[in-house]
């Protein structure tokens, strides 16, 4: 099984960005679908963006518009490019595959002023 490590979180302001990496152990090229999802303590995981192998992708209407997600398989690397950043964007952020229902550790994402 592939291991997935997310990094890039951090403290950003209101409005701000950042972009987080998933970097495989392995080959991503078999992952059919490829997720972020977001917890906050207490809340239920919320599975915001995907993409296939095919490059369809999905996102909720709570990050449409603001977040783009990006994979490369050469890297072995999927991306979550995230802007207008909105304090309740703040989430502890994994990546994972979706089909066999495997998620990284996460990576902490703070909004704040």
């Amino acid at each position: 099984q592939v291991q997935l490590v997310e990094s890039g979180g951090g403290l950003v302001q209101p409005g701000g960005s950042l972009r987080l990496s998933c970097t495989a152990s392995g080959s991503i090229s078999n992952i059919y679908t490829i997720a972020w999802s977001r917890q906050v303590p207490g809340k239920q995981r919320e599975l915001f963006a995907t993409l296939t192998r095919l490059t369809f992708i999905n996102y909720a209407d709570s990050v449409k518009g603001r977040f783009t997600i990006s994979r490369d398989d050469a890297k072995n690397t999927v991306y979550l490019q995230m802007n207008s950043l909105k304090p309740e964007d703040t989430a502890v952020y994994y990546c994972g595959d979706v089909g066999l229902g495997y998620w990284g550790k996460g990576t902490q994402v703070t909004v704040s002023s």
